[in-house]
């Protein structure tokens, strides 16, 4: 049976997900942020198969040298991120010195598209990106879940003030991408709690 564990971590309040297969006891880790502690603590003795990134903001990546250095396990991005990893200036590492330091990790080992299709732990994850908040920002989607990463919040949207934002453009992709998903879906946002893609349509202020 598959849990879906949400923690958030850090300043920002960003969260983690853990999709853990009890009867095997593996996982992926979804945007291990910053100080990532609770996260650790959750996993336990848990097999951490892979790490995904939704995308490469410094709040979304904080724990990433730890997950890797403790599982040694593989990183997925999109393409169009990779270099972020590598680079503060454009994580935003270098925009809130008084929070952290720089941060440059290791580049990742899988490189995502749009469309892609993913097979960890017994799940069946699709790929889509849904660039706005971020140039290469990606929603996974598997069994009528969505983990949409800071596309799409409860009531509200990702903002778009940030490198490579833009606003016409995250609204395209919640329109065409997520919102052709069923109203059933479930959507695990970055920040906040979750929600559907039925109440985001009726209710969402932005859309």
């Amino acid at each position: 049976m598959l849990r879906i564990i949400g923690i958030p971590l850090g300043p920002f309040e960003t969260n983690a997900y853990i999709l853990h297969q009890q009867d095997t006891n593996e996982a992926v880790v979804i945007d291990p942020g910053m100080n990532p502690e609770p996260l650790f603590q959750a996993l336990g003795d848990m097999q951490v198969k892979a790490v995904l990134l939704t995308h490469a903001h410094l709040d979304h990546i904080g724990g990433l040298g730890l997950i890797r250095e403790r599982y040694g396990c593989p990183v997925y991005i999109h393409e169009q991120e990779q270099e972020w990893l590598t680079n503060p200036e454009l994580n935003g590492s270098l925009r809130w010195p008084q929070i952290t330091g720089p941060m440059s990790f290791a580049p990742a080992e899988h490189l995502l598209q749009d469309g892609d299709e993913l097979e960890l732990i017994g799940l069946k994850l699709s790929v889509l990106h849904t660039p706005g908040h971020s140039p290469g920002s990606v929603s996974f989607v598997f069994d009528k879940q969505c983990i949409a990463g800071d596309a799409l919040f409860r009531m509200s949207i990702g903002r778009t003030d940030l490198t490579g934002g833009d606003h016409a453009v995250l609204i395209n992709s919640i329109r065409t991408k997520l919102f052709t998903l069923g109203d059933d879906v479930n959507v695990y946002p970055g920040h906040g709690p979750a929600t559907t893609i039925g109440f985001e349509k009726e209710h969402n202020p932005f859309l």
